[in-house]
């Protein structure tokens, strides 16, 4: 059977919150078979547990917040997309605030520190969530929707309408069976746009962008004094941010993931709907040479 992973070692690093501004100490520790992903806000005084669930999420605004008990975690996409991609189940994520800290906007950060740790089989079938039926949401002209797919297989398109991304792609497909999460996904970084800046910081967000964390556009072009990673970096920071949410069902997927102009509402919305009807899923594990193929090189780092 494919086994259940972690990380060897624990790892630690210092970053800033992308929009609380504040420094974060974060320390990834290894956690055992059937945990899953759990924070810790090891600043309260109970070191609360905030275990990475899509029921957990109480706030989607610009990023995934989860929260139990009046405790929150905020902007955990960029961590779980990296966890989706090196294919971890167990992890204890410590953390000396609320916020998981952006570092360079991307997955690439959290990939070295996590495969500097080294990674590990654990004595326990890996689960699946296997896409059944097609699920969809809708709002308005936004769409996500999963539909059974022997692999995992994102298709996003974006609408920004602005000069610099209209000259880049706003669609992207990858299929992981044939791409890789790190060449392909794992270094795209988020983006916003200068103008809302000023507006988001009275709600409290943003605070800790900057050029070293974000590309930022103004009406024209992009400000960054460097060029893209990718041509259509837009678009597949989307998926980056998607693969991220939906690590939140709890188990890697098996299927495929369609979306236009969602984001991380839709995207919530979309595993609620999901778990809401057992019927569209089921909980399933594979023997290593019966397993989709996107998963299947997992006695080697996933998807690199």
């Amino acid at each position: 059977m494919m086994k259940q992973r972690t990380i060897a070692t624990p790892v630690k690093t210092v970053g800033i919150g992308l929009h609380s501004g504040c420094k974060v100490t974060i320390s990834i520790k290894p956690a055992p078979v059937n945990s899953g992903v759990q924070f810790v806000r090891v600043d309260t005084p109970e070191q609360s547990v905030v275990p990475a669930t899509a029921l957990a999420v109480c706030d989607t605004r610009l990023a995934s917040v989860i929260q139990k008990d009046g405790v929150r975690v905020s902007t955990v996409e960029h961590l779980l997309s990296a966890c989706a991609g090196l294919g971890l189940d167990n992890l204890l994520i410590e953390l000396d605030g609320e916020e998981v800290p952006i570092m360079d906007g991307s997955a690439a950060s959290f990939l070295f520190l996590i495969e500097s740790a080294g990674i590990v089989e654990q004595d326990a079938p890996r689960e699946f969530v296997i896409i059944k039926k097609s699920v969809e949401v809708r709002d308005g002209d936004k769409l996500a929707r999963l539909e059974p797919f022997f692999g995992f297989k994102l298709d996003f398109t974006i609408d920004f309408k602005h000069p610099a991304v209209d000259k880049t792609g706003q669609r992207f497909v990858v299929d992981f069976a044939e791409h890789a999460y790190r060449s392909e996904i794992g270094r795209a970084r988020t983006f916003g746009f200068a103008h809302e800046v000023e507006a988001l910081r009275e709600m409290g967000l943003a605070r800790g962008g900057s050029l070293d964390n974000a590309i930022v556009l103004d009406e024209h072009r992009i400000l960054n004094n460097e060029e893209l990673r990718y041509e259509d970096e837009f678009v597949r920071h989307k998926i980056l941010d998607a693969i991220g949410d939906l690590y939140l069902v709890g188990h890697p997927i098996v299927g495929s993931y369609v979306a236009e102009k969602s984001g991380h509402a839709l995207n919530n919305a979309l595993l609620r709907k999901l778990l809401e009807d057992p019927s569209s899923y089921e909980i399933g594990s594979f023997a290593e040479n019966k397993a989709p193929e996107a998963y299947s090189q997992e006695s080697q780092p996933l998807f690199f």
